[in-house]
């Protein structure tokens, strides 16, 4: 009788877990584009996130503008604020550095990492330059134990990357910023990665943040679709992320270089029913896009505004996302006697780019 009692109480506790709903176990947060105005915006995305209780950063590319001059190195001239003289030489041998200085060291001691975008690119930088001043961050204590733990005997860090936190999360971050697309090599590397993230029993949930969003996203042209090699081998990404998924892992994509925010952005005709859970999060300060025209359903879809996304990590895999926006006080608390108020308001009131994207469609 007490053995049959045990088993029913067992057998209570059993059912009792099963209905209980996942429970929040950790949280990190990510955002991308902090060009223009970043030096103003990312500050206050710093102090917002040092308080959300994340465990990391990641940013998803795009430091500086690169071609020119980011408003917030060389004040608009009609805020008429002394400027300084920076010569095109002098501002591309500062710029990085004023990246570093006034966007990321805000977020110490808080762990960060570096996606890379496609002004990171633009000529005359290189992959060879960006490794260079970002080497600490691509081969930082836990990326170097990562490749030892894969047996990864690379000569130098790789401009794409990965981690597994909690033992059961693994994070990718990975590198479309030159013909939007990703390169052999990488492509050798993923599918190795997702083989073994699908043969893993401890391995839940797989997160792939990149620069431009996948193929046939909501993003439209402005992403993997704006080349031929960009299609192939951002829909083979894709296809592989869904039959994971499929197999039962839980597998999110993250991406920025439109200058906005959205959720859901797979759920086009272009995938139909393969849809997955997917973000894009351009709000760290570039110069800010209008919304592509005939948005399909999605739980938020806003531009003009600054922040980015908390992401809450659940008992069970499952990440919930929730976009926090930062509003003018953020930005002036963040920057009182630091920045002259004319340039918050500014980079707050000012800093939108009008043109209308054309619905341009992936063609497979």
């Amino acid at each position: 009788m007490k053995c049959m009692i045990a088993m029913l109480f067992a057998a209570a506790l059993v059912m009792q877990a099963a209905q209980d709903p996942p429970a929040p176990v950790w949280k990190f947060a990510v955002s991308g584009d902090s060009r223009n105005c970043g030096d103003v915006v990312m500050p206050a995305i710093a102090a917002a996130i040092s308080k959300s209780g994340a465990n990391f950063y990641w940013h998803l590319g795009d430091f500086r503008a690169i071609y020119d001059f980011d408003q917030d190195m060389v004040p608009p001239p009609e805020l008429h604020l002394p400027a300084p003289r920076l010569t095109i030489a002098a501002y591309l041998d500062t710029a990085w550095a004023d990246f570093l200085k006034n966007q990321i060291d805000p977020f110490r001691p808080l762990e960060v990492f570096l996606g890379i975008g496609n002004h990171e690119l633009i000529y005359p930088k290189t992959r060879d330059d960006y490794r260079k001043t970002f080497e600490s961050y691509l081969n930082s204590a836990r990326l170097r134990l990562q490749r030892q733990q894969d047996g990864d005997k690379s000569a130098s860090p790789q401009t794409y990357y990965h981690w597994v936190m909690n033992d059961s999360v693994d994070f990718i971050s990975l590198d479309n910023a030159n013909e939007n697309a990703f390169d052999d090599a990488q492509m050798t590397w993923l599918k190795a990665r997702l083989d073994a993230d699908e043969k893993s029993s401890a391995i839940r949930t797989v997160v792939l943040g990149m620069h431009e969003a996948l193929p046939g996203s909501k993003g439209l042209s402005h992403s993997m679709c704006d080349s031929p090699q960009g299609i192939t081998s951002g829909s083979a990404v894709y296809q592989r992320l869904w039959r994971l998924q499929q197999g039962g892992k839980k597998v999110y994509v993250l991406a920025s270089h439109s200058h906005f925010v959205m959720d859901d952005v797979f759920r086009t005709g272009y995938w139909g029913d393969h849809v997955l859970p997917g973000w894009i999060v351009g709000t760290a300060g570039a110069v800010r896009y209008r919304l592509p025209p005939n948005i399909p359903v999605a739980t938020i879809a806003k531009t003009d505004v600054y922040g980015y996304l908390l992401a809450t990590v659940l008992t069970d895999g499952s990440i919930t996302f929730s976009f926090q926006e930062l509003g003018l006080d953020d930005l002036r608390a963040a920057n009182e006697a630091r920045v002259p108020e004319s340039l918050v308001r500014w980079c707050f009131f000012e800093n939108s780019d009008q043109t209308i994207p054309k619905p341009t469609a992936c063609r497979p």
